[in-house]
């Protein structure tokens, strides 16, 4: 019996390395073909990566939090038919290229870059339990109590510190919940991961998704020469839109972000030029027949920008339903790497952060972005008196290479039209 040697596949989208969150099995354990057999966490998302063949787990090349390059050694599985050690790469090859073939079609099927048959069960459903790797008798004995279950709420606790161990399961069958690990947060030291200096200065290291901003944001400033625009604008009737909505249709669930985001895509189809980039090795602006609008959203890993796909194609309420989707897979770290790239326009609602301005950077390689501030009581001019209304203030940063001051102002000033008189949406083509 010959072990095969699988390496960290090619996890599409750019992605070279992956951070080992949890192993699903240990040296010896049986696994099924497709069988989920570690959680990694790339820069862009929590994955699963599931096995090609059944057989039996003869080793395991990194530790749980160790850092490894895509190509690396990542198993070996001794099974009967498995191909000879020296040559591990052909399995895996071919069914990341089917990944890849996949991802481009934009089937959104697979998470992986190998294990994946025609017959594949859910990433969800497809994940066996199995003994983690073989730990010291005194850690194994402090742990038998409480579990945890959910990768997210582990991923928390490690994050904020907390020790798992030390808490009190409120779950069925000892399992640590999420509101455990929250009610633990506030009284804990800082994150495990960053350390004190002699000075008490505090070090965070820069990896994962707070990585992949900041050399996003670095290249956006350093490759595109950004131009920002603003208006203040009264979002009064947009605002008892929404909750004329809400009323006539509870379930419906449209908030203010897919009001913007509507008029974000109604602007776009107005002005094509902002929905494009620029292809710098070829020296060409590439204009989109497709909306794929992604969002800003802050979570626990840090600034991530969802997309939903084909925006321009949806009603109103698919377009809520959608950003809804989007933002409970963000925040439960279930986006895959291909729900975070493929953007065309961004939208920015820091206004829920309680600030009413800010110059968006652009993120690269699109053309703009749209900031949304709080929407506020401030006196307003309004039918020749002075009164109190609900106002907001937008700000557009847009990249000066594919379009002049006359496009980006146009745009702008369209959204604020749409802002203050909402029935442009349907009166305006």
């Amino acid at each position: 019996m010959s072990a095969t040697v699988f390496k960290l596949p090619d996890l599409g989208e750019g992605l070279t390395e992956a951070e080992i969150l949890e192993w699903k099995v240990s040296v010896g354990d049986t696994v099924t073909t497709d069988q989920i057999i570690v959680e990694v966490e790339t820069a862009k998302a929590a994955v699963d990566v599931p096995v090609p063949i059944a057989g039996t787990v003869a080793e395991l090349f990194a530790e749980a939090g160790t850092v490894v390059d895509v190509g690396s050694p990542l198993i070996a599985i001794a099974a009967e038919n498995a191909a000879p050690a020296a040559a591990p790469d052909t399995a895996p090859d071919a069914a990341a290229e089917r990944y890849r073939e996949e991802e481009r079609a934009g089937s959104g099927n697979v998470l992986v870059g190998y294990g994946t048959t025609e017959t594949r069960r859910s990433r969800r459903r497809a994940a066996q339990p199995a003994p983690a790797p073989a730990r010291p008798a005194a850690a194994a004995a402090k742990d038998e109590a409480p579990r945890v279950i959910s990768p997210v709420v582990r991923r928390l606790a490690k994050d904020n510190g907390v020790d798992v161990a030390a808490l009190t399961p409120t779950g069925p069958g000892g399992v640590i919940l999420r509101r455990d690990v929250e009610q633990a947060i506030a009284g804990t030291a800082p994150p495990a991961e960053d350390r004190r200096d002699a000075a008490d200065v505090v070090r965070v290291p820069l990896k994962g998704v707070r990585r992949t901003m900041a050399e996003k944001l670095s290249r956006s400033r350093r490759e595109i020469p950004d131009a920002t625009t603003w208006v203040d604008v009264d979002a009064t009737r947009l605002v008892k839109l929404k909750k004329r909505i809400a009323k006539a249709d509870p379930d419906a669930g449209v908030g203010m972000l897919a009001l913007l985001a509507a008029i974000c895509v109604a602007g776009l189809r107005r002005f094509p030029e902002l929905n494009a980039y620029v292809d710098t090795e070829r020296e060409e602006i590439v204009r989109l027949p497709h909306v794929h609008l992604g969002f800003a959203a802050q979570t626990e890993r840090g600034l991530v920008v969802p997309v939903v796909r084909d925006a321009h194609l949806l009603s109103l309420a698919d377009l809520a339903a959608a950003l809804r989707a989007r933002t409970e897979e963000a925040r439960d770290g279930r986006l895959s790497p291909s729900d975070l790239t493929g953007g065309t326009f961004t939208l920015n609602n820091y206004g829920v952060f309680g600030v009413d301005g800010s110059t968006p950077i652009i993120n690269h390689p699109e053309a703009a972005m749209l900031g949304v501030g709080r929407i506020a009581e401030k006196p307003w001019a309004h039918q020749g008196k002075v009164r109190l209304r609900q106002v907001t203030q937008l700000s557009f940063t847009f990249d000066h290479r594919v379009c002049d001051g006359g496009v980006a102002g146009g745009f702008l000033r369209f959204v604020a039209d749409c802002v203050e008189r909402p029935e442009m949406l349907v009166s305006r083509r």
